[in-house]
């Protein structure tokens, strides 16, 4: 029996699970190539954007950062947190925090799906099961005596089924588990980053915390210094 002999005798449901064993393939494969492109380690940029920082300044660091042309979550992270550098912590924050729900939306995305997959797969499986028995026992009522060729044809159905809808949602379940363990470790490298960045702003003797004087008062008041905003 060759792989049309099997379609054949699966039923239709089989051409389902195999339009969705495509699919998780090509979904899986997608998300795969976004996850390469933005799992480039950022380290070593974040470390140099960290030393100019502390040395230059903030606009010194985001430009950069800007030339590098990185575009992973971490340095659209270290990106956005170093835009609002000028406005305060708070904004600061506040951006970044914005950046890591955009960056886990661009990480996550199509995981829901592949379990999703994983979850129906199976039920499709069972119910061409259902379908394949319930062919058999029509052979009882149609048939006084049948022959095990009669009955073969539901149960070859029912376990064809069977084995198609587990193999695809063993796929689909592997698929999620890597891409999402893969997700994660990409999206900790960002967090990193927005737990570390108030800091480099705040270190004392950096550039970037550096007291910022005013001009001399004009009325002869004693110019003091105040501190630089973030």
């Amino acid at each position: 029996m060759n792989v049309l002999d099997l379609a054949r005798a699966a039923g239709p449901l089989l051409w389902v699970l195999l339009a969705l064993s495509l699919y998780v393939v090509y979904l899986g494969v997608m998300r795969l190539l976004t996850l390469l492109r933005l799992g480039h380690d950022a380290a070593p940029l974040i470390d140099r954007v960290r030393a100019i920082i502390a040395e230059s300044g903030v606009y010194a660091g985001l430009r950069e950062l800007d030339l590098s042309g990185m575009d992973t979550p971490a340095a659209q992270v270290l990106r956005a947190g170093l835009s609002r550098a000028d406005r305060g912590p708070d904004a600061v924050q506040a951006a970044m925090n914005s950046a890591i729900i955009q960056e886990d939306g661009r990480l996550y995305a199509g995981l829901s799906a592949l379990g999703t997959a994983a979850q129906i797969a199976p039920l499709l499986g069972l119910l061409g099961t259902v379908i394949g028995m319930v062919r058999s026992f029509l052979v009882f009522s149609d048939t006084a005596n049948p022959t095990p060729t009669q009955l073969a044809q539901g149960i070859s159905e029912a376990l064809i089924n069977t084995a198609a809808g587990l193999i695809v949602a063993i796929v689909a379940y592997v698929l999620r588990n890597a891409l999402r363990n893969r997700a994660n470790r990409i999206a900790a490298q960002a967090e990193q980053v927005r737990e570390e960045l108030p800091t480099w702003l705040l270190r004392p003797g950096s550039a970037a915390s550096a007291p910022e004087y005013r001009a001399p008062n004009p009325f002869g008041e004693k110019a003091t210094p105040t501190p630089a905003r973030l």
